[in-house]
């Protein structure tokens, strides 16, 4: 039988949350939760590549996920994976903004989204002479 090396689970971790797309996606989701739409608004990345992120994260058991009519909506499923790549900044001296929730995007139609970019157009413009 073969004895696996206790450090191989770190390594594994290491090398699913290295590619820059997937730092950028558990960046973005932080402590609040981002629909494929809003990850897509918010990166620039095509739907099709973040998905295959996404699938990395979910099948790793760092991402939980949820649906909402046609949306599925992502969230952290282990926090800790924020102060690994806090911790991770510091040791490289990257300062990174502490990301507390998704904010609606624009160009994001997602149910988070929609209504506050709704109230957005709505909302009536002063124009002070």
């Amino acid at each position: 039988m073969i004895k696996q090396n206790p450090l191989q689970p770190i390594v594994s971790l290491f090398e699913t949350v290295s590619p820059l797309a997937r730092l950028e996606i558990l960046q973005t989701i932080g402590t609040g939760e981002a629909c494929v739409c809003h990850l897509e608004a918010k990166l620039g990345y095509r739907q099709a590549y973040i998905s295959q992120h996404l699938m990395a994260l979910r099948q790793a058991d760092l991402l939980d996920s949820r649906r909402e009519g046609k949306y599925i909506f992502y969230r952290l499923a282990k926090l800790e994976v924020m102060s690994l790549i806090q911790q991770a900044a510091k040791i490289s001296g990257v300062n990174l903004p502490i990301i507390e929730a998704v904010s609606p995007e624009k160009q994001c139609g997602c149910p988070n989204c929609l209504p506050n970019v709704i109230e957005n157009l709505a909302a009536p413009k002063y124009v002070h002479a």
